[in-house]
């Protein structure tokens, strides 16, 4: 599931694939970074397409796909970083922050970074 960093790609070919997965040394969790370089345009596809990217991630996490992906870092706490280019509108940010209670449940953490340029820079911590 993890795949190319082509920020070009069409969201929907994006849906199922892990952006980056690295370890933040400082926290000691693993992270994974999702990507969104597109604009929020408040549609209806595109709440749902972001939806649909986390559940992928969320799957990878939870299935055990990480776990056998690597299993030393499945151990960590996780994060889902999500790194857009554009400020989130207000819907989009709605739905951020219930996936953040959601997954807060899970002791899954999310954090959205705006302005990186939804760069694929590594956590903070490496």
């Amino acid at each position: 599931m993890p795949g190319s960093n082509n920020e070009h790609q069409n969201i929907n070919d994006r849906i199922g694939v892990i952006d980056m997965i690295a370890h933040d040394s400082k926290s000691d969790e693993a992270v994974l970074v999702m990507n969104e370089p597109e604009p929020w345009n408040d549609s209806n596809e595109r709440l749902y397409q972001l939806q649909e990217r986390f559940n992928a991630y969320v799957s990878f996490l939870l299935d055990g796909e990480f776990a056998e992906w690597d299993p030393k870092l499945a151990q960590k706490r996780a994060r889902i970083e999500v790194r857009c280019v554009h400020m989130p509108d207000s819907r989009a940010l709605d739905l951020l922050g219930q996936i953040h209670d959601q997954l807060a449940h899970q002791e899954i953490d999310v954090r959205v970074i705006v302005g990186r340029g939804g760069s694929p820079e590594p956590p903070a911590g490496d």
